[in-house]
């Protein structure tokens, strides 16, 4: 068990928000599939300028938009184009490539959520790209001292008996856990699964191990149940499971790939194709959106290598 504490990082140009990232870090890069956190916001649209993020690559992974509050348009390259609200899930599989963009609606008073990653399995990083927008089941948890029911919401994967329909390429769960104050819970997990808790609002306890707002506890495989409490303030969090993934990584920008050679492929495709505008019908396609898409930074002067699941 280890708690990772947040850094912080600009997303979205010149009056970018500041996301706290917990995964990858450098002692992980995974947590199951998940390979990517970011938590945002609260942030008031008025005064930050809200989420603005034009169109931009991803290649080998899926993305998960999970929202506390306000609103978000995406788009893609598939045609989609889908509001994104509080208790509601997006997932859209970029797989071989798709392009997207993301906005937080005028109408939003605030946006406060988390941007997840998943890495996909070399038997299907090179599926079709698609999106899904899916309203995810909700199961109550009775607390042990009678405080009330935790809310867990799962928007990935199986978790207390229900499942969401959000179509996933490798064994994991996500889910939303809402806990009164002052008040505990035990709960089942899959022993095969490590998790993760990303902590959103008040301090939460797993298993002895206490992390505050924006940190992120680790819990490795063995465990069958866990046992969660709150402080005097009610707790969200933020969990996440899967099966260790074994295969090495490359992440870099958007893509997730397997060498460097195929991420300077896939970085001169997106900006021959889309930046430069030759050929709008290639990898990532066109998303109908205004203004122009997000040039791709420049590769690094070293080699990028594979990333394992863990590093000593």
């Amino acid at each position: 068990m280890s708690v990772v504490r947040p850094r912080e990082v600009p997303l979205g140009g010149l009056r970018a928000i500041t996301v706290r990232r917990t995964l990858p870090n450098r002692e992980r890069t995974t947590i199951g599939a998940w390979c990517f956190i970011d938590h945002f916001g609260p942030h008031r649209v008025a005064d930050a300028g809200g989420m603005s993020v034009a169109p931009h690559p991803h290649t080998g992974l899926q993305t998960v938009s999970w929202l506390f509050s306000g609103e978000i348009e995406h788009r893609d390259s598939v045609g989609s184009r889908q509001l994104v609200s509080p208790g509601q899930l997006n997932l859209m599989t970029a797989g071989r490539g798709i392009a997207h963009s993301e906005e937080s609606t005028v109408d939003s008073v605030w946006v406060h959520g988390v941007q997840l990653w998943v890495a996909l399995p070399e038997e299907y990083r090179h599926v079709g790209p698609f999106f899904e927008h899916v309203v995810p089941p909700r199961v109550v948890l009775p607390t042990m001292n009678d405080a009330g029911e935790a809310l867990v919401t799962v928007f990935v994967g199986s978790l207390l008996g229900v499942e969401s329909p959000a179509k996933t390429f490798s064994p994991l769960v996500g889910a939303e856990l809402v806990i009164p104050a002052q008040s505990s819970v035990e709960m089942p997990v899959n022993p095969d699964f490590e998790h993760g808790f990303l902590v959103d609002q008040g301090t939460l306890r797993v298993n002895g191990e206490f992390g505050e707002h924006a940190d992120l506890i680790y819990l490795d495989r063995g465990l069958t149940h866990l046992e969660l409490s709150s402080g005097s303030q009610p707790v969200r969090a933020i969990l996440l499971g899967g099966t260790p993934f074994t295969e090495p990584i490359v992440m870099w920008w958007n893509f997730i790939a397997r060498t460097h050679d195929e991420i300077v492929a896939l970085r001169d495709e997106w900006q021959r194709d889309v930046v430069e505008g030759l050929d709008a019908g290639g990898r990532y396609g066109h998303v109908n959106f205004d203004g122009l898409p997000i040039p791709a930074p420049e590769m690094p002067s070293v080699r990028l290598r594979a990333r394992a699941t863990t590093r000593a």
